[in-house]
């Protein structure tokens, strides 16, 4: 089998690159521009990226075999995951690897503020001894407002309060529940800014946030406040931040980013209560290689055809849920690949039903598969769990789900009603099983290759079709008979070793009383 290849295009620490060599072939491009990506990208199945490549739609419209795009760190605002998204393209992180060092970071930022370092060191460093001009304040017994309470944001508060800080904090995301387990007071924008002495910045960088803070939040703020940001670039403006240190509307402020990188010739550099550092809130020897071995395992679960852990653009499942879940996604995909085989036409509606245990579950990788089985003999599309409604809403595919607590003769069913017919299955000791097709009850399994017959339930149709099969080679290996009432309507299901060709259906479609004969083929994606 042929590898995979995977494309790395920012400095990665060499566990990841390790690991990712275990699995792929993996090649290292850094400081590429648009262009050279957009020219290398079609030969690649992986893209993997820090916070210094942009990965455009142009990029991701290029990659004829990109199947996921991998981002060593947290924030993914350097990634079109729209576009991504559009194209059935998996966009993963690595949210847990640089934490603490991006907590650590801010509080080193806190410390700055309030105490001068930096500028001071620069001083000494010019031969001066200014005692007097460096005189900061202590952080034991001010409050800090901590804007975003996600991962790194509630690191910091506890951080905080160990060096006897009183935290609130900013978070529209987050119940008070979770803020109570940070002994954390949840507050407006308005009134955090107002009440803060020191200020830190943890939200990501989406629309709602860019230049949250801006000249009149910056006008709320006390003007002996301090601000710190080691989130992203574009969630204060810069314009404002300058315009506040310089008239005396704020005290002091650090920034580890900046809306522009590399910063270049900014005013604020030439402010001495400003103080700057190059991105290097996660530079830590410990969380590259975290954050370099969590992102190639995200990456390698996709092209293992596997969900991540950490998917932006696709539901997150724990492992436990995964593994419940994936044999009812294979068997959903395969009902729905099974009723195109018998039914064939086009398809305007899907209904879904699930029952029983698999009701309590997070029903979106069934629908995707469901979704992926019906359409994807007709499209070019990569359809899967990102993109798999989208691709049924431009194909005009109405969709219904529902869901029941209880089910008939076994712990979980799904059921498929496709344009008034209707499938369903199960999972029986990790196996996909169906259980009707049509009106009848049947036991199959959905893997290999089947004969399916509806024809008059009378005497010799059954010993016609082997003899058939017989004198063409074509061996049985099993079958199965349901019927509606005696000398009524019959299905008959032929699992066969062998492929069966167009002048067999056709002897076997003459066979007296037979009404439709298909041909079909399940095969697992292994």
């Amino acid at each position: 089998m042929t590898r995979p290849r995977i494309l790395v295009a920012d400095p990665l620490a060499e566990d990841g690159l390790a690991r990712l060599r275990q699995v792929a072939e993996v090649e290292v491009r850094t400081k590429q521009p648009e262009a050279d990506l957009v020219a290398a990208i079609p030969d690649f199945d992986a893209l993997v990226v820090r916070s210094e490549t942009q990965v455009t739609a142009a990029v991701i419209d290029a990659g004829r075999r990109l199947r996921v795009v991998g981002r060593a760190g947290v924030g993914v605002d350097n990634i079109d995951v729209q576009a991504a998204t559009r194209r059935g393209i998996l966009v993963v992180n690595a949210p847990r690897g640089n934490i603490i060092a991006a907590a650590e970071h801010s509080i080193g930022l806190l410390f700055a503020v309030a105490r001068n370092i930096p500028q001071a060191d620069a001083s000494v460093h010019r031969g001066e001894w200014q005692r007097s001009r460096y005189v900061g304040v202590e952080i034991r017994g001010k409050t800090l407002g901590i804007v975003g309470l996600g991962n790194i944001g509630s690191e910091v508060a506890k951080r905080a309060q160990g060096l006897e800080m009183d935290v609130i904090a900013f978070d529209p995301a987050v119940p008070p529940e979770r803020a109570e387990q940070f002994n954390v007071e949840l507050v407006s924008l308005d009134d955090l800014l107002r009440r803060a002495d020191f200020i830190s910045v943890h939200a990501p960088l989406v629309e709602a946030t860019r230049n949250l803070i801006g000249g009149a939040q910056l006008k709320l703020a006390k003007p002996t406040a301090r601000l710190v940001n080691a989130a992203r670039g574009g969630i204060v403006d810069e314009a404002a931040l300058h315009a506040a240190l310089r008239d005396g509307g704020l005290a002091a402020a650090a920034s580890d980013v900046f809306a522009e990188e590399p910063l270049g010739q900014s005013p604020l550099l030439e402010l001495p209560n400003f103080i700057a550092t190059p991105h290097i809130a996660a530079s830590t020897v410990e969380s590259q290689t975290s954050v370099a071995f969590d992102v190639a395992e995200e990456v390698i679960a996709v092209l293992n055809g596997e969900l991540p852990r950490y998917a932006v653009n696709a539901p997150a499942l724990p492992p436990e849920e995964m593994a419940f879940l994936r044999p009812f996604a294979e068997l959903t995909e395969r009902l729905a690949s099974l009723h195109l085989q018998l039914r064939g036409g086009r398809v305007s509606g899907l209904e879904l039903e699930y029952a029983g245990e698999v009701a309590e579950h997070d029903g979106n990788l069934l629908t995707a598969a469901a979704i992926r089985g019906l359409l994807a003999p007709f499209t070019e599309d990569r359809i899967n769990s990102v993109n798999a409604r989208l691709v049924a809403a431009g194909r005009g595919l109405r969709l219904v789900e529902r869901r029941t607590p209880q089910s008939a003769g076994y712990p979980s069913v799904v059921t498929l009603r496709i344009d008034g017919w209707e499938l369903a299955g199960t999972v029986l000791l990790g196996e996909p099983r169906v259980t009707q097709i049509g009106g009848f009850r049947v036991d199959l399994v959905p893997d290999g290759r089947f004969l399916v017959s509806r024809h008059s339930d009378r005497p010799g149709v059954v010993g016609r079709f082997g003899t058939i099969l017989g004198e063409n080679d074509i061996n049985i290996a099993s079958m199965q008979v349901g019927r509606d009432a005696p000398r009524g309507e019959a299905m008959m299901i032929l699992a066969v070793d062998d492929a069966v060709g167009q002048p067999v259906l056709d002897q076997l479609r003459q066979v007296p009383g037979m009404s439709d004969l298909r041909y079909v083929e399940l095969k697992s994606d292994g």
